[in-house]
């Protein structure tokens, strides 16, 4: 490792202990991210290819895995199939306690990219009218766990309702076409059935859509530290370039997503808030409020400390350094 590279990933305030593994760490061949509908960040750093070039000197590959959903990001590294991936914060901690080994030094959105949707023509007006009916949603993914949640302020349980396991782009086929009676929708697809199909959002609550977490498999950051602070600058332009260039960082969600720009615009402009990619109290916080959903549903075996999950998850010191300050 350079030596500007090593003080600057320990100004970052990681652990000292990964500074050994990383120090004897063979040269990165290949660096394994997930780019996602749900990440406008991840497809405007992908778009302008600035991984590429900042790892083009090191001789590093960059290999893009497209993530479908929470669920799949994360799917794909527990199995080592990517190093860096983009999910919910609810449904990374839900990996994290059941043995998914990530952490999450970079917030890349707080977006309300979720709420229950049903047709424009249907009857049902309130979370407890679904009582009996059934409802899409993709598990493992903070429109699932969103659900859950609201069921329970609407005095339902998850036995009330018919699940229906679906992704997010067939959750709104489904729905459309009147195979389910509502969805627990993700952006862009929710904004989408919203503006084209005229459907009606009946619950929304944005302190139950928890944030966009970029997230590392712990071997890879103790191994692979300085990549990793390097990854997280990149994320960093993007995210100013984001902030600054919104009606064109549609145009790419849209392009990338094959949506209407109405639709990337209102996904980008109105429900996602770029502003704060630091990891802190107020994302350690809205787990802690989050998470007793997946110890009530069963989600977690019982007796899981998430206390403990939440704080080996979220990784509040690592990024210090490298976030502008904007």
């Amino acid at each position: 490792m350079k030596r500007r590279e090593l003080l600057q990933f320990a100004a970052s305030g990681a652990a000292l202990s990964l500074l050994p593994a990383t120090v004897h760490a063979a040269p990165l061949k290949e660096l394994r991210l997930d780019y996602a509908y749900y990440s406008p960040t991840s497809l405007v750093l992908r778009r302008f290819g600035w991984l590429e070039e900042e790892f083009k000197a090191d001789g590093t590959a960059i290999k893009w895995v497209h993530s479908a959903g929470s669920n799949r990001a994360l799917e794909y590294l527990n199995a080592n199939s990517i190093d860096i991936g983009s999910s919910a914060g609810l449904a990374a901690l839900l990996a994290k306690a059941n043995g998914n080994p990530i952490r999450t030094p970079y917030i890349y959105s707080r977006p309300e990219w979720t709420a229950l949707v049903v047709r424009k023509d249907s009857p049902i007006r309130t979370i407890a009218d679904l009582k009996g009916k059934k409802v899409a949603a993709t598990k493992g993914t903070d429109p699932y766990l969103f659900l859950l949640r609201a069921l329970k302020t609407g005095g339902l349980k998850r036995s009330d309702i018919e699940h229906v396991g679906l992704q997010h782009a067939d959750g709104r086929i489904a729905l459309e076409q009147g195979k389910v009676d509502a969805w627990a929708g993700l952006d862009p697809h929710m904004a989408a059935s919203e503006l084209e199909g005229g459907s009606r959002l009946i619950y929304r609550n944005v302190a139950f859509n928890t944030y966009g977490f970029l997230n590392v498999r712990e071997d890879f950051l103790a191994a692979h530290a300085a990549e990793t602070a390097r990854v997280i600058r990149a994320y960093e332009k993007a995210r100013l370039w984001v902030r600054a260039n919104q009606s064109d960082a549609a145009k790419i969600l849209s392009e990338e997503a094959k949506v209407s720009l109405p639709v990337a615009l209102l996904q980008i402009k109105l429900r996602s808030d770029f502003s704060n990619p630091q990891p802190s109290a107020e994302h350690l916080k809205a787990l802690q409020l989050a998470a007793p959903i997946l110890l009530d549903e069963g989600l977690v075996k019982p007796g899981t400390d998430l206390t403990q999950a939440i704080a080996t998850l979220v990784d509040t010191r690592f990024s210090q350094s490298l976030i502008a300050k904007a």
